[in-house]
């Protein structure tokens, strides 16, 4: 009997169908879409940070002195964080796409002690650090990059959901650990 909901795909054991495949690739198109719009409106300000003062362009000149510092620590704490998953993990292990990949474990050391989504965690850590450096620009790169932060927030959390469901089908102790940690913040989420 067909499968109603499309191919199974043959590279893993997790029952990832076409459509989801599908999916999974425009999340991940929209994902980079949405960081490349808050490293556009926060990046310069951020790396004008870094620099001597007057040397700063006029456009980013009104921003607080304290704001791309703010965003930096935020950049920062991403960075933290997706080292500390990279080193819980294997080589080979991660992926971009939410499908898992074929022969990979399930991992539960470093932060996915706490977190299932450290990578994704720290994706959200970098882009907000970029939303108060947005500040730097005229009214409605702070709005824009806002809104931006939502975006990505919300298509990693639509990738967390479909990875999740594959996941489940791929490790049998995949229910337990979804139980006993959060998505994406301890305590929150």
């Amino acid at each position: 009997m067909p499968n109603p909901q499309g191919p199974v795909a043959v590279h893993d054991k997790a029952g990832v169908d076409a459509r989801g495949l599908q999916v999974g690739r425009r999340l991940v198109a929209a994902q980079l879409a949405l960081m490349g719009v808050l490293a556009l409106l926060g990046g310069p300000a951020l790396l004008a940070a870094l620099l001597p003062t007057g040397a700063v362009p006029f456009v980013l000149a009104g921003a607080a002195p304290w704001v791309p510092w703010a965003g930096w620590t935020l950049v920062l704490a991403g960075i933290a964080l997706g080292g500390w998953a990279i080193a819980a993990n294997r080589p080979g292990n991660f992926n971009i796409h939410p499908a898992p990949r074929a022969g990979g474990r399930m991992v539960d050391a470093g932060p996915y002690r706490w977190i299932r989504h450290p990578m994704y965690g720290s994706v959200l850590f970098a882009g907000a650090g970029c939303v108060p450096a947005a500040a730097a620009w005229p009214a409605p790169g702070l709005a824009l990059a806002g809104t931006a932060w939502i975006a990505l927030a919300a298509v990693l959390a639509a990738k967390a959901r479909l990875e999740e469901g594959w996941l489940l089908r791929a490790h049998p102790g995949y229910a337990a650990y979804r139980a006993r940690t959060w998505r994406f913040v301890p305590g929150l989420y």
